[in-house]
């Protein structure tokens, strides 16, 4: 697995899966790795908060097209309503687990910048 390099950036997905759906990180890695041939997210968050690291901050994922480099991906499961049209989905535990991972990552590397990405089509 390729080398990250030095870290920029910290982007925020979505699964692109229905509200409420039960989706664990290891499916998540099952499709990406499917998909793009590797694992593609740093951290997946699952419905009950828990976050579950799936790269280590020196391997680059696959998750922002070609911009991947510097590139820190964290992952939550929903993000779309039942019939598949965008929605903010996340669970309070979520949140509160998205901010964690936030902050964490803003202490340790000041200046980080932090854009939302949002997937489709899982």
């Amino acid at each position: 697995m390729a080398n990250l390099g030095p870290v920029k950036f910290l982007t925020i997905h979505c699964a692109a899966t229905p509200e409420g759906r039960y989706v664990t990180h290891e499916q998540i890695t099952q499709w990406d790795k499917a998909k793009f041939g590797q694992t593609s997210y740093h951290w997946v968050i699952e419905l009950d908060g828990s976050m579950h690291r799936t790269l280590r901050d020196d391997q680059k994922g696959a998750h922002v097209g070609k911009a991947n480099t510097g590139n820190i991906g964290i992952c939550y499961v929903g993000g779309v309503d039942k019939n598949l049209n965008p929605k903010d989905t996340r669970t309070d535990a979520q949140k509160k687990s998205i901010l964690t991972l936030i902050r964490t990552y803003q202490e340790r590397y000041p200046g980080i910048e932090i854009p939302v990405h949002i997937v489709t089509g899982k």
